[in-house]
């Protein structure tokens, strides 16, 4: 199974691709998407440039579905509004492409990818690269993204088949219970 992880970000959007073959993940692309040539409160192009960006990595990997990191409520209201935006336009984009999409907190990636939840983006990076056997370590919104695709890759048969049998959270509860 091919999958496409995406850590959203308004500026700067991590993307990672791997194949997975039961326990055998294989690195494929990673990298990033920039709204730097969009003037900085110019939200509508940047949210466009993400848009457009997903589309084209879904086009040139083809993957058979993909993951986005659920936004966290952040302190400052205004930073995670404009964060959902950005989400909601690489979700939009992947949907658009009819791709499944699955979703993880950043502690569960970190959990699964690091083994605690409350790893250093350093950790991430560090485990990221130990796992794909990558010759250098990958920036750290791509590694973030590849640790999406490497939790779905381990956990999402698992959530699967809760899903399906009705046991599983909703976005929403996560959210009122704090995650």
């Amino acid at each position: 199974m091919r999958i496409l992880g995406i850590d959203p970000g308004l500026r700067t959007t991590g993307f990672g691709v791997l194949d997975a073959e039961g326990a055998q993940l294989r690195y494929v692309a990673s990298g990033v998407i920039q709204t730097a040539s969009a003037e900085l409160g110019d939200l509508p192009a940047r949210l466009k440039i993400l848009f457009d960006g997903i589309r084209e990595l879904q086009s040139r990997y083809q993957p058979e579905v993909a993951v986005v990191e659920i936004v966290f409520v952040n302190v400052n209201p205004q930073a995670t509004l404009l964060l959902g935006q950005a989400r909601g336009a690489c979700v939009t984009a992947l949907v658009s492409c009819e791709l499944p999409v699955a979703e993880y907190t950043a502690l569960q990636m970190k959990q699964a990818v690091a083994g605690h939840g409350k790893a250093a983006k350093a950790q991430v990076q560090a485990m990221v690269q130990r796992l794909l056997q990558l010759p250098a370590v990958p920036r750290a919104d791509a590694a973030d993204a590849l640790g999406l695709a490497i939790t779905h890759a381990h956990a999402g048969r698992t959530v699967d088949r809760l899903r399906a049998a009705g046991l599983t959270r909703t976005t929403a509860s996560m959210y009122r219970r704090g995650r």
